[in-house]
């Protein structure tokens, strides 16, 4: 998180929870840049230990109970050997009851953003804090088949390029064991507002609303699916691969991942072609552009050369016509030569055909296409 610190950083750093969290860089025009670390924060990352800054950081607020265990499996860390004697000191005078649901409420909106909460989610089940965030969680236990799903979930997204956001399913992934009616409960306890739970509480429902139509006979065609499928939210879109039991849906989403995702990527590729054959820009050039896009969704379009005979048919521009090779034109002309030879032969009664070299050297000159009369030989 970018803080601005006025009057200098140090003792606001000195003051935060764990040293991993006291690390900061300068923003003054003298030192921009430079690296703030009071606490020697970076050593402690380097030895992989979450280490709290003082003996009191639980006793002044002992939600950090819950924080540290969720810092600890987030980095793979273990706890700093007198963090890990101070916490044990704070469950045994039972700080941990002072925990308000509020802020039970608000570790548990971070944890829902983490990208492997099961972790963490044991952590706290094996020091006996699920509890503190409710009853009837630490009994019925979270799902961890469902979180384990979506975290999976969560990485295919991003190999797909998407920025996944999956707070809100995860939150009902670690809830999913629980009754609507004890879901409804313990959010109202730990703070979540009435609009911010009925949206939580809906979301399932919405989420299946979506697959049905997906799924329905309006979004057959690929251009009409992956239309649809372009503006769901990633959350929503998570769940679903996560989730559905709807093949057809399921299946659709998959299509839109792994095979038009790339295809629209390499939506330049058709422009570049279009502009090479001569259509200038403008809205009948995106048109064409969404027409190829269409058609390759079908699986039209797959080598370069289909794609400029398709795009020249969308565009009207025909080819140009190809230039006749220099060998056909000698051809031409030398048959055009005989013919002439051949007409001449005819006129002066001879047979037609090449004439002989010898022949050819006393043939007389012939001036404006007129036979030359026979000259009279002298008695």
């Amino acid at each position: 998180m970018r803080r601005k610190y006025f009057g200098g950083a140090r003792r606001p750093l000195c003051r935060r929870d764990f040293s991993l969290n006291a690390i900061a860089i300068s923003l003054n025009p003298a030192s921009r840049g430079l690296l703030l670390d009071p606490t020697n924060g970076l050593s402690d990352i380097e030895r992989g230990e979450v280490r709290a800054l003082t003996i009191h950081s639980f006793t002044n607020q002992p939600v950090r109970l819950l924080r540290v265990l969720r810092f600890a499996a987030r980095m793979g860390f273990k706890l700093e050997q007198r963090t890990q004697e101070w916490l044990e000191l704070a469950m045994e005078r039972d700080l941990h009851h002072s925990i308000t649901p509020e802020d039970a409420g608000g570790e548990l909106r971070a944890l829902a953003r983490e990208e492997q909460p099961s972790g963490t989610l044991k952590s706290w089940e094996e020091h006996g804090l699920m509890e503190i965030v409710h009853p009837v969680l630490a009994k019925k236990k979270p799902d961890y088949e469902a979180i384990n799903q979506l975290s999976k979930v969560r990485d295919d997204l991003m190999m797909a390029g998407l920025r996944p956001r999956l707070a809100t399913p995860m939150l009902l992934a670690i809830l999913g064991r629980l009754k609507d009616r004890e879901q409804s409960s313990l959010l109202g306890k730990l703070g979540f507002r009435a609009a911010e739970t009925d949206a939580i509480l809906s979301f399932v429902e919405d989420a299946e609303a979506s697959a049905k139509e997906l799924s329905g006979k309006k979004l057959n065609a690929p251009i009409d699916a992956y239309k649809f499928i372009e503006k769901l939210p990633v959350d929503r879109l998570g769940y679903l691969l996560a989730e559905t039991r709807n093949s057809a849906a399921l299946s659709k989403i998959k299509a839109y991942l792994n095979k038009w995702r790339p295809l629209r990527a390499g939506i330049g590729t058709v422009r570049e072609e279009l502009t090479r054959i001569g259509m200038p820009e403008g809205p009948k050039f995106d048109a064409v552009v969404e027409q190829m896009f269409a058609l390759q969704l079908n699986g039209r379009g797959k080598t370069p050369e289909e794609r400029e005979k398709t795009l020249r048919k969308l565009s009207g521009i025909k080819e140009a016509p190809k230039q006749k090779e220099a060998k056909g034109k000698e051809k031409k002309a030398g048959k055009s030569s005989e013919k002439a030879h051949d007409a001449l032969m005819k006129m002066q009664g001879k047979p037609k055909g090449k004439p002989s070299p010898a022949a050819a050297a006393h043939k007389p000159v012939v001036k404006s296409g007129k036979p030359v009369a026979k000259a009279k030989r002298k008695k």
